[in-house]
């Protein structure tokens, strides 16, 4: 009988964590499939992308009943950024001068750096790889020519690890001082800019027509915005236990916007971490899951801008940071195959080695990575203002980033439901701790 009872509830265990990891990633899959969808544009700074994901934050805040810091839980901010609201066009030829010209497209064979000024004509595209780099004399007098009229090729094909390597990738900065720089790659990489260069960057596929380019036409029109008005979306739960103490979960939700006639969904980068920070205030919203301490969520714009959200954030807290027990930074949760890595791990290594006792009783995940300091997300700001923190994202599975292909019909969201335990019971456990 014994047996019998231990086997059933045992069972029954499996099959409530099972339908709540179900219950996890349905809900995910439609966060994502909102944030990444055409209608949000890339989440970026036309057709009012950021704006409507915003919206959309904002009223999944005020349904899970989160409390706003004042009168709403908007915290508007402003901010430089440069822009491509037309139509863009670029052509290439090949072979001699008076060849055929052959349209490019955006974001399959080439990106434009949104540093780029407007520019329009046609110009000769000049040549450097390792061949020209090796050959003292022919390097001389290429150097010696004036390249303001022209593009300058760069393929950094066979050059080796270190310096030349370096070399090359200074190149991007137009120490040459051409009209415009192309930059051929193994992978398309978008950014975004807050100025405006005096030469057009374009980077193009190794592999693609722009390899034996010898001249481009461009047309391509900017719009500088000096004041563009952005928005992070933060509120909290109250603790039942010390209220004045926070726990702080927090994801950005803006992305690279569109382009042209392309836009980057931004579906793993960050829709899905901004899934996880929305899941979470879903369930410790409920009167049965409310913390111990007060925990805050916060949706920081800007982050593909220079962390400009957080950044702000530091410079205008909503509460004392002293005040913040511990943070989580959640950015890129959509795969898993791998398990996770853990910046700042090696920081806080009482509090990395919790959350590798956890996964491990728990089965959870492959591994959990260690990682030292790193100024690449939300969490930063914080960490260099002394509060203790971890930026958490997923590894293995697709390798879509900063691209057209990061979408959302190729998300696996493979071990969302995983994370998502993980985190629960890693927050109970800071309840209990003290980490410094």
């Amino acid at each position: 009988m014994m047996r019998i009872s231990f086997r059933v509830g045992l069972t029954a265990l499996i099959f409530l964590f099972t339908l709540c990891g179900a219950a996890q990633n349905h809900f995910a899959r439609r966060v994502v499939d909102t944030l990444a969808s055409p209608y949000m544009a890339g989440r970026g700074y036309l057709d009012n992308g950021c704006s409507k994901a915003a919206k959309y934050i904002g009223d999944r805040f005020r349904q899970f009943g989160l409390i706003p810091f004042g009168s709403g839980y908007r915290q508007p901010f402003v901010l430089p950024v440069n822009t491509y609201p037309k139509q863009m066009d670029v052509e290439i030829t090949e072979g001699l001068p008076g060849s055929r010209l052959i349209p490019a497209k955006n974001g399959i064979d080439y990106i434009v750096i949104p540093s780029t000024p407007a520019i329009k004509g046609k110009f000769p595209i000049f040549r450097f790889d390792v061949a020209l780099l090796q050959d003292t004399t022919h390097l001389r007098q290429f150097l010696k020519q004036d390249f303001s009229r022209s593009f300058i090729l760069v393929d950094d094909s066979g050059a080796k690890a270190g310096k030349e390597k370096e070399l090359f990738e200074t190149l991007r900065f137009n120490p040459i001082k051409a009209k415009g720089i192309i930059m051929l790659c193994d992978k398309l990489t978008e950014e975004t800019s807050d100025t405006v260069m005096n030469f057009a960057l374009l980077y193009a596929l190794r592999n693609s027509i722009f390899n034996k380019a010898t001249t481009v036409y461009l047309n391509i029109k900017n719009k500088f915005i000096k004041d563009y008005k952005d928005q992070n979306l933060i509120g909290y739960i109250k603790g039942k236990t010390q209220p004045d103490t926070f726990l702080v979960f927090s994801a950005h939700y803006d992305h690279l916007g569109r382009m042209d006639g392309i836009y980057f969904p931004g579906a793993n980068d960050n829709a899905s971490g901004t899934a996880m920070l929305l899941a979470l205030a879903r369930y410790f919203t409920k009167p049965e899951n409310q913390p111990y301490y007060s925990i805050a969520f916060m949706a920081f714009a800007a982050e593909e801008v220079g962390m400009r959200g957080s950044h702000y954030y530091i410079q205008h807290p909503l509460f004392p940071l002293s005040k913040i027990k511990f943070l989580i930074n959640m950015d890129i949760m959509g795969t898993g195959d791998d398990g996770i890595t853990v910046v700042n791990g090696s920081v806080y290594k009482a509090a990395f080695n919790d959350l590798v006792r956890l996964n491990d009783s728990l089965h959870l995940l492959k591994q959990v990575k260690m990682r030292g300091a790193t100024a690449n997300s939300d969490h930063y700001f914080f960490y260099a203002a002394g509060v203790p923190d971890f930026f958490i994202y997923t590894m293995g599975g697709i390798r879509a980033y900063h691209d057209i292909y990061d979408r959302r019909e190729t998300l696996p969201l493979t071990k969302f439901s995983e994370v998502f335990e993980l985190l629960v019971h890693f927050t109970d456990d800071i309840c209990r701790r003290t980490y410094n």
